[in-house]
């Protein structure tokens, strides 16, 4: 059985300089797969059951949705790309740098704060000296997040985002701050605040403020393990990863 590799994002796609797709016949396989941040936990729960089943290795990259495929538009040696949007997959599809994406997972928009906080509306993110801390506008977190605003009147998107303290690049950056106190609220997914034991709460948001979260996956034109990587896109619907993203909060695709 091969070994999970959790690494960060990085332009060359977690690959070795000297990773070619081949190799001894002896070396188990190597399949890189860059997911969208908020799948961390369902993801690397799932990818040792993948590597048992398909003797070889796993090797993962979690960021923003939109940093990782410009690291594949820059070449990355990537061989599946999932994503927290359709958007992203879908132009890079467009492009012919991906296979015809595959929705495989929705979740739910909500408004975090700490497990002690006072705070139980949108309406409490309004108010004058409140801490927020958002998704910066590229990633898909920070675009749902300005989508429920632009739902709201005038006014309220208008003292709300006078409240932004920070963009992060990914829903990672925004919990981080709420669980360190840096701020008072943020805008992420509800399997991110499941995954932190307590430690944040959910508050739900009126469900004519609530954008349609859906992800999607693709295996990479250029991808050195090509049906490796569709055997990975099609276990993120049915399989081991669909049950981990479930047991994560996760909802079914639409």
């Amino acid at each position: 059985m091969g070994a999970l590799i959790v690494c960060a994002a990085v332009a060359a796609g977690c690959g070795d300089d000297s990773d070619d797709g081949g190799g001894d016949a002896d070396e188990p396989v190597r399949l890189v797969v860059s997911a969208a941040a908020s799948m961390t936990a369902a993801i690397e729960s799932c990818a040792p059951r993948f590597e048992e089943e398909q003797n070889g290795e796993v090797r993962l990259s979690f960021a923003g949705s939109d940093e990782l495929a410009a690291q594949i538009r820059q070449g990355a040696k990537v061989d599946v790309y999932a994503a927290a949007n359709t958007r992203l997959p879908d132009e890079l599809s467009s492009e012919k740098l991906l296979s015809e994406p595959v929705e495989f997972a929705t979740n739910e928009f909500v408004l975090a704060v700490p497990g002690d906080s006072d705070i139980d509306s949108v309406e409490g993110v309004a108010e004058e000296g409140t801490k927020l801390v958002i998704g910066s506008e590229s990633v898909p977190i920070g675009a749902y997040t300005r989508t429920m605003l632009a739902r709201l009147p005038a006014g309220q998107e208008k003292a709300i985002l006078a409240n932004v303290r920070s963009n992060e690049p990914d829903v990672k950056g925004v919990v981080g701050k709420l669980i360190q106190g840096a701020a008072d609220a943020g805008f992420v997914y509800v399997t991110d605040v499941n995954a932190t034991g307590g430690k944040l709460k959910a508050i739900d948001l009126p469900e004519d403020l609530e954008p349609q979260v859906t992800y999607a996956a693709g295996v990479v034109s250029k991808a050195p393990e090509p049906e490796l990587g569709r055997r990975f896109v099609d276990g993120l619907t049915q399989g081991a990863c669909a049950d981990a993203l479930k047991e994560s909060g996760f909802g079914p695709a639409p």
